[in-house]
C-alpha cells in the first residue's frame, strides 16, 4: 500500500504519527514536538565556524532553558553561560559580532544596593574555532573601592542537536563533576554507553569560589581599576578529521592576523562596481561562505566545503552542499572540489532501510551527535535524498569545466558509474524513466526533494500525494546529469560508448518527460510531480523554473514558463514564490508552500537567461538584492511570500537559518548570470546583459582554469584580461 508524503527528520520536525512505515500515513517516524523553549530575542548573537556554534542573547549570555549555547559537532556543550554582578543581570550598552567567528558585548551594571547604575564597564570578547574562547575586562569609574560579587553561572546538559528544539532528556544523573577546588575551572564529563563527552571551563583567574557549577569571583575594584579574566571551553569531541583554527585573543581582535580565515578572503575574488548595493551583498556573501566553510582531511588529502546553514545545519548535507558549490563555482573550485570528495567518501555501497542507504547514492545528511551515534537516528550517515546523486554529477562536470582538473574525474570514474547505476537502478524505482522516492526507514524523510518538509508536496487542492512521488525538478537534474556525464564521457573518461547511450537516454527522458508532465490547463505549466498512483501532482510551483535551468525544457515552452514564472501569482515583488498563491495550499509563511527561496531564485534566473529571457532574471535579481538590504545584505534561507505591497521591507520567514549556504552562495550566482559568465569549450566567455541599476561591474582574481582572471562588464560590453 502506497503511503502519503511526509516529512519527518531534517528542516521541520513534524507531530508524531504511530503509524508504522510502509501504511497510509499523513506524518512518518516523527518525534514529538512540543512548545518551542524561550527565544534569545531577535538581537540574539552568533558566532560559528565549521562545525562549531554559540548562540547567545544580546547581553552574550544564555540563560538555562533557551535554544542557546555552544554547540559543536550536534552537541551543546554549554546550555547556560550567564554573567552576573551582585546577582543581577547586567544592562546592554551594545554588542555584536566583530567576525563571523567572533563577537564583542558592551556592558554596565543597573542600579545596585550599594552599586550605583553605570558604576562598572564590562567588556566581554568572544570567538569560537578549536573551542570557545571569552575575555571579561571590567573597569570602574567609582570614586572609592567598590566591592563586588562577580558570577558566570555554567550548565552542560550534553543535549543532541534534534532535542534542543523539541525535548532535552534530564541527563544530569549521567553526568559526572570534577571542578577544581583552586577555582582553577569547572570539568563536566557525561557517558551514555559508547558515547563520552566532556566540557571543560578553563579561567585564568581563578575563582574565589565555585558554587555548585557556577564561577564566582569576590572582587573589590579600586578607582579606574581594570580586572580581566578569560575562559576557555576547549572541544576535542567529534571526528578526528576536522580542522578547526587555532586562535588567540590578540589575533581575532588586536590586529589583522595572517590566520586561515584571512588566508582564505584572499583567494576570493573582488567584485567592484557603480552599484555599492551589488557589492555590499557579494561581499557579505562571501564572508558567510567564509563562515561556514568545514575544513576537514578525506583519505589523505585536506578539502573545505560548505556547511549547510546555521544554527540547525552546521553539517554536510547532499542537496544544500552541492548546490552551494553549483553556484560559487564560477569563481572558485575549491569548495566544489572538496564537496566531490567529501561525499563520494561516504557514497552509499548497500541497501539499509533504516538510514535509505542504496548502493552509489550520494547522502542527504550527515549527523554525529549521541541519538545517531547510538543508533536512535539514521544520520550517520542518511540517504533521503532522490536528487542529491544527480547533483553530485552535475557538480562534478561543472567543476571539470572551470577548472580543467581531469585527473580529478578520472580518480571519481567510479564513484560516477556508481552514481548512473543508482539513478537506474534504484532511483527509477518502478521502471518507468523516472526517478522517485519513498522512504523505507521509520524516520525517514516521507519528502526527498528540495520541499522536503511533509506538506512541501502538495495538489493545488492541497490534499497530500501518495508515494512514491517522482519531483518535476528531479527528471530535470537526471536529464543534466546524463547529458554533462556523456560529456566527461567523450572527455577525460574516455568512454565513446557510454556517452552515446547516455545522450540516447537523455533524448528520451526529455521527450517522456514533456508528455508526463506538462499541464495545458492555467495557461500552460509543469506539474510540480507525478504520484504514486501516476496522477499529475498539480500544484503550481517554482519547481518548473529550475527546469529552465536543467534546459530539459522545449524552447517553444519557454516563454510560457517565463511568463508563469513573473507572474503576480508567483513573483511576489521580492522574488519567485514555491508556490502559487491560486493554490489552495499556499501560504506566505509556509516552509515550503509559498515562501520566497533565494538559491531557488538563483537557479530560476540563471534558467531564464539560459534560454534568453535575460530581462526577466535581471527583475529577479535586483528583487532579491534590494530584499537583501534590508538583513544588513545577506539573504536568509526564506524570506515570507507577501506580496511586495504588503509593507516597505520583506517580511522575514521566522525560523531561516542566517547565515544559509546555498542562500549565501545565491548572490554568487546572480552575478555569473548578470555576467554571462561561463565556459565554453576550454575557454572563459562573457555575455553580460547588465540593467541601468547596476551599471559597471568588475571583478578581480576570478579563478578559472588554473588562472586569475580580471572581468569588466557595462551593459553588453566587456573585457576579459589576465589578472595583473
Amino acid at each position: 500500500m502506497r503511503r502519503r508524503a511526509t516529512s519527518t527528520t531534517g528542516r521541520r520536525p513534524t507531530p508524531a504519527d504511530p503509524t508504522p512505515a510502509g501504511t497510509r500515513a499523513d506524518r512518518v517516524g516523527s518525534s514529538v514536538a512540543r512548545n518551542l523553549p524561550p527565544e534569545l530575542g531577535p538581537d540574539a548573537v552568533s558566532v560559528l565556524e565549521g562545525r562549531t556554534f554559540m548562540v547567545s542573547n544580546a547581553l552574550g549570555d544564555v540563560p538555562e532553558g533557551s535554544i542557546g549555547g555552544l554547540v559543536h559537532d550536534d552537541t551543546r556543550f554549554l546550555s547556560r553561560w550567564e554573567l552576573m554582578i551582585n546577582e543581577e543581570r547586567l544592562l546592554i550598552l551594545g554588542s555584536g559580532t566583530v567576525d563571523d567567528y567572533s563577537a564583542a558585548f558592551f556592558l554596565t551594571n543597573p542600579e545596585l544596593p550599594g552599586l550605583p547604575a553605570n558604576t562598572i564597564g564590562i567588556r566581554r570578547q568572544r570567538f569560537v574555532g578549536d573551542g570557545m574562547h571569552e575575555r571579561i575586562e571590567l573597569q570602574s569609574f567609582a570614586d572609592d573601592p567598590v566591592p563586588i560579587r562577580l558570577r558566570m553561572a555554567v550548565r552542560a546538559d550534553f543535549a543532541d542537536l534534534f532535542e534542543i528544539k523539541e525535548a532535552v532528556r534530564d541527563r544530569s544523573g549521567q553526568i559526572t563533576r570534577r571542578h577544581s577546588e583552586d577555582g582553577a575551572g569547572l570539568d563536566f564529563e557525561y557517558r551514555n554507553g559508547t558515547f563520552r563527552a566532556r566540557t571543560e571551563v578553563r579561567v585564568s583567574a581563578p575563582a574565589t569560589s565555585i558554587d555548585g557549577d557556577d564561577l564566582v569571583w569576590d572582587l573589590e575594584l579600586a578607582p579606574d581599576q581594570d580586572w580581566l579574566c578569560e575562559l576557555s571551553v576547549p572541544l576535542q569531541h567529534g571526528p578526528r578529521n576536522l580542522l578547526p583554527a587555532h586562535r588567540q585573543f590578540g589575533d581575532v581582535f588586536d590586529t589583522d592576523s595572517d590566520d586561515v580565515v584571512t588566508r582564505w578572503r584572499a583567494g576570493v575574488p573582488e567584485v567592484r562596481s557603480d552599484s555599492a548595493l551589488l557589492c555590499d551583498v557579494y561581499n557579505k556573501a562571501s564572508s558567510d561562505m567564509t563562515a561556514l566553510r568545514i575544513e576537514k582531511e578525506v583519505r589523505g588529502q585536506q578539502v573545505v566545503l560548505p556547511a549547510a546553514g546555521l544554527p540547525w545545519f552546521l553539517t554536510v548535507f547532499g542537496r544544500d552542499t552541492l548546490i552551494c558549490s553549483y553556484q560559487t563555482v564560477a569563481f572558485a573550485q575549491r569548495l566544489a572540489h572538496g564537496a566531490l570528495v567529501s561525499l563520494a567518501a561516504v557514497q552509499g555501497s548497500r541497501v539499509d532501510d533504516f538510514s535509505d542507504e542504496e548502493p552509489g547514492k550520494i547522502l542527504h545528511e550527515v549527523r554525529s551527535g549521541e541519538l545517531t551515534r547510538l543508533g536512535v537516528k539514521p544520520h550517520d550517515p542518511y540517504y533521503g535524498a532522490a536528487d542529491a546523486t544527480q547533483l553530485w554529477l552535475i557538480v562534478l562536470s561543472e567543476y571539470w569545466r572551470w577548472s580543467g582538473d581531469d585527473d580529478c574525474v578520472r580518480e571519481m570514474r567510479d564513484n560516477a558509474h556508481a552514481a548512473l547505476r543508482w539513478i537506474d537502478e534504484y532511483g527509477d524505482r518502478d521502471g518507468d524513466g523516472f526517478v522517485e522516492y519513498a522512504t523505507r526507514s521509520p524516520q525517514g524523510l516521507g519528502n526527498q526533494c528540495w520541499r522536503d518538509s511533509w506538506d512541501g508536496i502538495q495538489f493545488a487542492d492541497a490534499s497530500i500525494p501518495v508515494l512514491p512521488i517522482a519531483t518535476c525538478e528531479t527528471q530535470g537534474y537526471t536529464y543534466d546529469a546524463k547529458l554533462r556525464m556523456a560529456e566527461l564521457a567523450d572527455g577525460p573518461l574516455d568512454d565513446p560508448a557510454l556517452a552515446q547511450r547516455l545522450r540516447a537516454e537523455a533524448a528520451e527522458l526529455r521527450e517522456r518527460f514533456n508528455r508526463a508532465y506538462w499541464i495545458d490547463e492555467r495557461g500552460g505549466y509543469y506539474a510540480l510531480g507525478l504520484d504514486g498512483d501516476k496522477r499529475r501532482i498539480d500544484m503550481m510551483s517554482s519547481n518548473m523554473g529550475q527546469l529552465l535551468w536543467s534546459g530539459i525544457v522545449p524552447p517553444d515552452r519557454a516563454a510560457t514558463l517565463a511568463r508563469q514564472l513573473m507572474s503576480d501569482q508567483l513573483f511576489s515583488g521580492w522574488g519567485v514564490r514555491c508556490t502559487s498563491t491560486d493554490d489552495r495550499g499556499y501560504n506566505p509563511i509556509g516552509y515550503h508552500t509559498g515562501t520566497v527561496w533565494p538559491h531557488d531564485n538563483a537557479l530560476i534566473a540563471y534558467g531564464l537567461a539560459r534560454y534568453g529571457f535575460r530581462q526577466e532574471a535581471n527583475r529577479i535579481i535586483l528583487a532579491m538584492m534590494e530584499a537583501a538590504r534590508f538583513s544588513e545584505f545577506r539573504l536568509p534561507e526564506a524570506l515570507s511570500g507577501y506580496d511586495r505591497s504588503f509593507g516597505r521591507a520583506p517580511v522575514p520567514y521566522p525560523t531561516a537559518c542566517r547565515p544559509q549556504a546555498w542562500a549565501a552562495s545565491a548572490p554568487k550566482l546572480f552575478l555569473r548570470t548578470l555576467l554571462g559568465l561561463e565556459i565554453e569549450q576550454g575557454r572563459l566567455v562573457l555575455d553580460p546583459c547588465i540593467p541601468e541599476e547596476i551599471g559597471r561591474i568588475e571583478v578581480v582574481g576570478c579563478n578559472a582554469l588554473g588562472k586569475r582572471w580580471d572581468l569588466t562588464a557595462t551593459g553588453t560590453e566587456y573585457e576579459i584580461r589576465p589578472a595583473r
